[in-house]
């Protein structure tokens, strides 16, 4: 075996070594890699629910309900209440038109505008504080951007190949 050989030897080792390390396999015969299938389902699901995003998002849900509720009190007590006056005494809230009236212990068929546009104002300002916090995460990622990311640090297959064609050029 002459010096090309020799190469390609260590070419495969490395590719091997490079392998069983990155994607955690094991060798069960010559040039047989296997994948290891000991991980449980409650530990994959355990890695995965405690993943950066997942739990970002568990908690971005909880903060969004929280926001929701205190919109919709800002809507209802606070904001339509003068409008309300200002339009002589209006209570938005029980703004409705009635297509049938109630019959006993049967409601009233109505529908109630008054209510619908409180949800939209909800709506316009829920939206309006997504857009600003959107708006603010994008400019923060321009920022990101704008700053040079650091060279990647060549693989241990790249190494080793630095090796072998340094050593071929002695």
């Amino acid at each position: 075996m002459g010096s090309g050989g020799t190469v390609t030897v260590h070419v495969e080792a490395a590719r091997r070594l490079e392998n069983r390390l990155t994607h955690r396999t094991y060798i069960r015969g010559p040039n047989q890699l296997t994948p290891p299938s000991n991980m449980g389902m409650l530990k994959e699901f355990k890695e995965f629910a405690m993943k950066g995003n997942v739990v970002d998002m568990a908690v971005g849900i909880v903060i969004g309900g929280a926001f929701g509720k205190i919109v919709s009190s800002l809507v209802s007590d606070v904001i339509m209440p003068p409008i309300g006056v200002l339009m002589g005494g209006v209570d938005f809230s029980e703004l409705m038109y009635v297509i049938k009236e109630a019959e006993g212990e049967v409601e009233a068929v109505a529908i109630k505008y008054g209510a619908f546009l409180m949800t939209v104002i909800d709506f316009v300002i829920i939206a309006f504080a997504i857009f600003m916090v959107v708006k603010a995460m994008n400019s923060m990622k321009k920022k990101e951007e704008a700053a040079p990311p650091a060279p990647p640090e060549p693989s241990s297959t790249d190494k080793l190949l630095m090796e072998i064609r340094d050593s071929l050029k002695k």
